[in-house]
């Protein structure tokens, strides 16, 4: 086995520079990718961004196997990754741009169909979403929101909350805490 040709300065600059670039892409296709899509992977979608990282690992490295060049576009990547949760803490209109924010599908009971339909989620998946807090209808949701993180919060008018009791009963709006 021959051993690896060093790397000069500039070539670990341009390695540096290639990492910064598919750095933004890869987040930039990630972030495009929807929020409801990137809280659902699945097995499948492990596989693929194992694939994608392996691929990203050449035009990373150029191909080459030399340890400077593994420390230099590791390292841009954690400084990259840094820098941006720096950013994302500082400044809110840079955290809606690359984590996103909230939108709001349902609204006093009415389900905002644009919404839907630009966030990819289809009434079914609302609906089950509404079930799963324990409501059986529409009428029921004051707000429902799909969260940055894909889930779907939902808040219901109080008059139809049933809060329970301390021996593990409901308690109707109606009843007064006092017993």
């Amino acid at each position: 086995m021959s051993p690896l040709p060093p790397i000069s300065a500039h070539g670990l600059e341009v390695q540096a520079a290639k990492t910064a670039i598919v750095f933004a892409l890869v987040g930039t296709g990630l972030r495009l990718l929807g929020k409801r899509e990137a809280s659902q992977l699945n097995v499948y979608d492990l596989a693929m961004l194992m694939a994608l990282a392996n691929s990203v690992q050449n035009a990373m490295t150029g191909g080459k196997g030399n340890i400077g060049v593994g420390l230099v576009t590791s390292s841009v990547v954690v400084l990259l990754a840094w820098g941006l949760t720096r950013l994302i803490v500082r400044d809110p209109g840079v955290e809606r741009l690359v984590i996103g924010s909230p939108t709001i599908l349902v609204h006093d009971g009415r389900v905002l169909a644009d919404r839907l339909r630009r966030q990819r989620i289809n009434r079914d998946e609302l609906l089950a979403a509404i079930r799963a807090y324990g409501l059986s209808d529409l009428e029921e949701v004051q707000t429902a929101v799909l969260e940055v993180d894909g889930s779907i919060s939902v808040i219901p008018y109080p008059d139809k909350r049933v809060a329970h009791r301390p021996d593990g009963e409901p308690q109707h709006p109606d009843e007064s805490e006092e017993d």
